[in-house]
């Protein structure tokens, strides 16, 4: 710990609970309206400095878990410890153009990646990486809630990408699997099974998944690795392992002018090295690099099945928008591809992607046959539902709504229909005499909710 704090000051911040914190998703909404919003609903919102979209808040009614309050329900916000929105903002901040294809190497549970999304205006493309393949279920509902069109999610150990794809990525984000020594506010038993056998594995783990990605990386661009640990082993350490390897190809990127106050967690390399009682934070450690040269890669050594979406043809692709924009208004550009009957929007940069490496998928679903008609998909509903023209629910037909419940409803539509509370979409409905049938997917249906 650097001389210029207290190690008093330190125990008393780990022993201290972590100020809620969210991040305003601007896919949905943006900063002015959201904090409109909810400042008339009694929340107190303070900025946090290294995000635009952060706040700390305080509620002056608790009795809501954040998780159901309305604006999550409707995707307008994400739930998000202010120190994790460093890393995404670090590399946003280091970009001097919109980048094209992005990798977060270690996704889940996706606030990194919803954020990095948001950043990028769901343009380009961006991979999100997880090894555990029982995380990547919940990284999808969160993607699905918030509107993320643009991503495509991958199941592999992140050590495969600088030989599965080098040179291939404008940015990439590393915040890597570590000893948690930060996360002691959250999770008093953070450090139940801490040991410098641990520590020792998980930074050679580290130190490997930061050169794969380094080779991944094109020329020129920038990669941010990040930990929420403390001990610089796994932090500090880890760089200089990559730098004594490419003396020749890492640009170190100082953070100074990332905030106002960075200086204050500032190391002598650049990195950012944020300890609790700092920001009254989480633990964390963010450091950002270029690349300036070329460096070799082992060959890929993995063999790619048969990949399973083919590209929908202009007559499909036509009959599906003529029906998009005749039912519901809707007349944005989609890059649709087609899977077991059923249509998918593509991001466009990802198709350069196609039978280089597996993606568990790309884009998302955007409708399904239902015998002679079709069926919109939630991710569409989520993602584009905005640029449709729904019928409007009150809040009591909104709770009905998200308890599974079909509505009566005066209306002279027909057919399919989205529905949608405030503007804010939520799902679909098929009417048939004056009956909302309920489309919303099992598992969004909420039973206990209580919209207000």
């Amino acid at each position: 710990m650097p001389a210029s704090l207290s190690r008093d000051d330190f125990k008393a911040a780990c022993q201290t609970p972590l100020r809620k914190a969210i991040r305003v998703n601007t896919l949905k909404i943006s900063v002015t309206d959201f904090v409109e919003r909810m400042t008339a609903k009694g929340w107190h919102l303070q900025a946090i400095p290294w995000c635009s979209a952060g706040f700390w808040i305080e509620r002056e009614d608790e009795s809501v878990m954040l998780g159901n309050e309305t604006e999550h329900l409707l995707g307008l916000f994400y739930v998000q410890e202010a120190s994790s929105m460093l890393p995404p903002q670090a590399l946003w901040h280091l970009m001097t153009d919109m980048p094209t294809t992005v990798l977060d190497m270690a996704a889940a549970p996706g606030s990194k990646t919803t954020q990095l999304s948001a950043l990028m205006a769901n343009h380009g493309v961006l991979v999100a990486n997880e090894l555990s393949s029982s995380r990547l279920k919940s990284m999808a509902a969160n993607l699905q809630r918030l509107g993320v069109a643009n991503v495509a999610l991958s199941h592999f150990d992140g050590r495969v990408f600088g030989a599965a794809l080098t040179d291939t990525f404008d940015a990439i984000l590393l915040d890597a699997p570590c000893g948690g020594e930060g996360t002691i506010r959250k999770d008093p038993d953070a450090l139940k099974n801490w040991s410098w056998q641990h520590i020792d594995e998980v930074s050679a783990l580290q130190q490997e998944m930061l050169v794969s990605a380094f080779q991944a990386l094109k020329v020129g661009g920038v990669l941010v690795y990040s930990t929420c640990t403390l001990n610089q082993q796994e932090n500090q350490d880890v760089l200089t392992s990559l730098l004594s390897r490419y003396p020749d190809a890492v640009e170190t990127i100082s953070l100074s002018g990332l905030f106002d106050g960075a200086d204050r967690a500032l190391t002598e390399q650049g990195y950012l090295h944020i300890w609790p009682q700092i920001f009254d934070s989480e633990g964390f450690f963010v450091a950002a690099i270029r690349k300036t040269q070329a460096v070799s890669a082992p060959s890929p050594t993995f063999k790619l099945g048969q990949f399973p979406y083919q590209k929908a043809s202009k007559r499909q692709a036509a009959d599906l928008c003529n029906y998009l924009k005749r039912q519901f208004g809707f007349d944005e550009p989609l890059n649709l591809w087609m899977r077991d009957g059923g249509f998918w929007h593509f991001p466009v940069a990802g198709e350069d992607l196609i039978g280089r490496f597996r993606m568990d998928r790309i884009g998302i679903r955007i409708a399904e046959p239902a015998g002679k008609e079709w069926k919109l998909h939630q991710d569409f509903i989520q993602a584009f539902g905005r640029h449709c023209q729904p019928l409007a629910l009150s809040l009591e037909q909104a709770t009905e709504y998200l308890k599974g419940r079909d509505l009566s409803f005066d209306t002279s539509a027909t057919g399919e229909q989205l529905v949608a509370l405030d503007g804010y979409p939520l799902g679909s409905v098929k009417v048939v005499k004056q009956k909302l049938k309920n489309r919303l997917p099992r598992e969004l249906v909420k039973d206990q909710v209580v919209l207000k």
